[in-house]
C-alpha cells in the first residue's frame, strides 16, 4: 500500500484553480520532496492530503484512507508542520507540548511529553518560553509537536526557512532517522541541497505537477546541458550570451559562468565562439537540480498573479 496515492486532484478558490489535476504517489518510509515556486500550489496540495481541505475533483487515499470520506482518520495519523510558527509564545516548550498531548488525547500526557522532550533534545530547554526561542529551536519544538502522537505520515511545509545551516542539517538528520524507523515524509522546500536529500522529488508549477522521480531522473528528463566559462572576462561575456538564441540560462558562480541550454550542439558552438571572443576558457559542466528548477519556472505561467485569496506557496 502506498502512503500517498492521489489522482487528478483539483482545488479551486473562487474562479482560480490552485491545484490542477495533480497525481502523485509516495511509498511508505520514503522522503518525498515537493518543489515549486511561491504560489505554485504546494501548500494547498499538502492541506488536501492531510485532510484539512476537501478536493473539488479527484480521488485517492492517504495511509489507506479515502480523501473524501475519511478526513478525520487521516488527520489522526498525520503530523503537519506549517510554514509559520504556530505555538503559544507565552507558554514554555513543555507547556506547549502538554497542550498538544491533550489535543490528541495522549495518556499519560506527562510520559509522552517527557519522552518527546528527550528524543528531540529539548529537555534542558523545556522551561524556556516558546516566543524567546531562536529559529532553530522553534523548528525543533514544532517537529516535536508534530511527531509526539507517532504519526505514520509527516507533512512538512518549508520547515527550515529562516534557520542556520547547522540547525538545518540537524533537522534533516532527524528526518532521515524518522524515515529509517518507517515514517513517511513529504517536505516542501526551496533549498536544492535539501531536495537532493530526498529519496524522490515532485515539481509543481502554478497548480500543475510537471515531473516526479529521483533527482537523477528529474535532471536527466529535463534534457539540459551545461557549460562553464572561466576567466577574468567571464562576467563580461554574460551580457552577450543572454541575447543569444539557444542559451536558456546564464548564471554567475563566483568567477565562473554557468551557461545552460537544451540543444547541446548549438550551445557548445555558442560557448566556444564566446570563449574565443572574450579570451576565456570553456568546459562541459554538470547540470544541477537548480538549473532544472529555474528552467521549469521560466517556462511556467503564474495562474495566481491577480488572485487576492491565493496562497503564498
Amino acid at each position: 500500500m502506498k502512503a500517498i496515492d492521489v489522482r487528478n486532484l483539483v482545488k479551486r478558490f473562487g474562479d482560480k484553480t490552485v491545484v490542477n489535476n495533480v497525481s502523485l504517489s509516495v511509498d511508505q518510509g520514503e522522503i518525498s520532496g515537493f518543489l515549486g515556486p511561491n504560489g505554485s500550489g504546494k501548500t494547498t496540495t499538502i492541506r488536501v492530503m492531510c485532510g484539512l481541505l476537501t478536493p473539488d475533483e479527484g480521488e485517492g487515499t492517504v495511509l489507506g484512507y479515502d480523501l473524501h470520506d475519511d478526513q478525520l482518520k487521516i488527520k489522526r495519523q498525520v503530523g503537519y508542520m506549517t510554514q509559520k510558527f504556530s505555538f503559544y509564545t507565552d507558554l514554555t516548550i513543555e507547556e506547549n507540548l502538554f497542550f498538544v498531548a491533550r489535543l490528541y488525547g495522549l495518556s499519560p500526557a506527562r510520559d509522552h511529553v517527557r519522552d518527546t522532550l528527550e528524543n528531540l533534545g529539548l529537555t534542558s530547554r523545556k522551561h524556556q518560553l516558546a516566543g524567546l526561542l531562536s529559529g532553530g529551536w522553534k523548528q525543533r519544538l514544532a517537529l516535536a509537536a508534530c511527531i509526539m502522537h507517532k504519526p505514520k505520515l509527516l507533512l512538512l511545509d518549508e520547515p527550515t526557512a529562516g534557520v542556520d545551516p547547522k540547525a538545518r542539517r540537524e533537522f534533516w538528520d532527524e528526518i532521515h532517522a524518522l524515515a529509517a524507523d518507517g515514517m513517511t515524509v513529504m517536505v516542501s522546500t526551496h533549498y536544492m541541497d535539501e531536495a537532493e536529500r530526498c529519496h524522490r522529488i515532485n515539481y509543481i508549477a502554478y497548480g500543475s505537477l510537471l515531473t516526479s522521480g529521483t533527482v537523477q531522473e528529474v535532471v536527466a528528463e529535463a534534457g539540459l546541458h551545461t557549460f562553464i566559462l572561466s576567466g577574468k572576462n567571464a562576467l563580461i561575456a554574460a551580457k552577450a550570451l543572454t541575447q543569444m538564441d539557444g542559451v536558456d540560462q546564464v548564471a554567475p558562480f563566483g568567477n565562473d559562468l554557468h551557461v545552460v541550454g537544451k540543444d547541446k550542439v548549438k550551445l557548445e558552438q555558442i560557448v566556444r565562439q564566446t570563449a574565443s571572443r572574450f579570451d576565456i576558457s570553456a568546459a562541459a559542466g554538470e547540470t544541477t537540480l537548480e538549473d532544472v528548477f529555474i528552467q521549469y519556472m521560466s517556462q511556467s505561467t503564474d495562474n495566481m498573479a491577480d488572485n487576492k485569496q491565493g496562497e503564498r506557496s
